[in-house]
């Protein structure tokens, strides 16, 4: 018999105690939401106010939860260390350098109609430089800790492992925004040339931990229900890593020199094409796991989350390919796409108000009487493997 987590009553002085990186997932899902309106092909005025309104919340979000974690690092340091050395847990860096991207982006897309060319041009900048520094550090500081201290073996492999070498790819996404408000010639050009070299660093390193993933989820059976929805997060490299080569391409007339520039917009295509193709094989095996998941009993838990941004990129990523090959497939694909990120974010949204008017979400976990499948253990942050 192995115990499983059951929420232990919350006293004030230990509200934030277990307020983990994993979090920031919930800055991203609604940061993207509105970013990805605004890629859809030709939207209303409309709608952008409500896209505009997601930007907001999103930044909202992002400074209470940077306020509230850095509390927790000043009041529960040891509790903070344990994360790091969690294997479970560690990966969920990556969130934080997600998340300060996310939201600098959108104030470029959804939220420069709110605030201004100028204040989301310097929001974006701190952001974007921020979050890039942080998403490097933590694409090598995750896996050396994996590698030296975490003690991991291949049947705990799971799709959280790829978040802390996804963040490059997102600064390789949102950094051509930047790119016009620099001064020409060699500023624009490094800043690019800058972003594809993240998106190189980033794709390979997620090739090299995929099929650590996929191995495990075909030789030691099902994710935990709870870890279940995190078999989308396999998405978000893909559709990411489509919407990077586009802007990039995008961004380069005028910046690469004649022919690198027609150049990397016939990579754009041929990238985006096969690999948006993987994706949509991916979300339909992530969904049938997902609908078996829920049909054994699989509630809500913060992993929820992982049904919002990576869809999110996949939308930018079809977006883009509409722009680049002129085919109203790619348009049609990317607003069911976003259909699909609205119900999630409803969906995840809805789960974590109640968890935190509960206080189910902020609560320790403690011991119950419920079994485990056979070799499942359970990390300090609560989650199955």
């Amino acid at each position: 018999m192995v115990t499983a987590a059951q929420p232990l009553p919350l006293s004030r002085a230990g509200r934030l105690r277990h307020l983990g990186p994993n979090w920031y997932a919930a800055v991203m899902g609604t940061a993207v939401v509105g970013s990805a309106g605004v890629a859809l092909p030709g939207p209303a005025h409309g709608p952008r106010g409500v896209f505009a309104a997601f930007w907001a919340l999103s930044l909202l979000l992002l400074a209470t939860l940077l306020a509230a974690r850095a509390m927790h690092w000043s009041r529960h340091r040891d509790q903070a260390r344990a994360h790091l050395l969690d294997p479970a847990m560690a990966p969920f860096y990556g969130c934080l350098a997600m998340a300060l991207l996310a939201v600098g982006g959108g104030a470029l897309t959804a939220g420069r109609e709110l605030i201004g060319t100028r204040a989301a041009v310097a929001l974006d900048t701190v952001l974007f430089t921020t979050g890039t520094a942080v998403g490097l550090g933590a694409a090598v500081a995750v896996p050396y800790l994996m590698a030296v201290r975490h003690r991991v073996e291949a049947a705990q492999a799971t799709p959280v492992w790829l978040l802390p070498l996804v963040a490059p790819m997102v600064s390789a996404a949102l950094g051509p925004l930047l790119v016009p408000h620099l001064p020409p010639g060699q500023p624009r050009e490094t800043l690019l040339l800058a972003c594809f070299a993240l998106f190189g660093l980033s794709l390979l390193a997620v090739l090299l931990m995929l099929p650590l993933v996929f191995a495990r989820l075909l030789t030691a059976g099902p994710l935990p229900l709870a870890l279940t929805p995190t078999l989308f997060l396999v998405l978000g490299p893909l559709g990411q890593s489509t919407t990077a080569v586009a802007l990039i391409a995008d961004a380069a007339p005028g910046v690469v020199p004649v022919p690198y520039d027609r150049g990397l917009g016939v990579f754009a295509v041929l990238y985006g094409v096969p690999v948006m193709g993987f994706a949509l094989l991916w979300l339909g095996l992530a969904t049938a796991h997902v609908v078996r998941a829920r049909r054994r009993g699989m509630g809500f838990a913060l992993t929820w989350w992982a049904f919002t941004f990576p869809v999110g990129t996949c939308v930018t990523g079809a977006a883009a390919l509409a722009r680049h090959t002129g085919l109203a497939l790619y348009d049609a694909l990317a607003v069911g796409l976003y259909a699909v990120l609205v119900a999630a974010w409803l969906a995840a949204a809805r789960g974590t108000v109640r968890g935190l008017l509960s206080g189910e979400l902020l609560a320790a976990p403690r011991p119950a009487r419920v079994a485990l499948p056979p070799g499942t253990g359970r990390t300090t942050s609560g989650a199955a493997r």
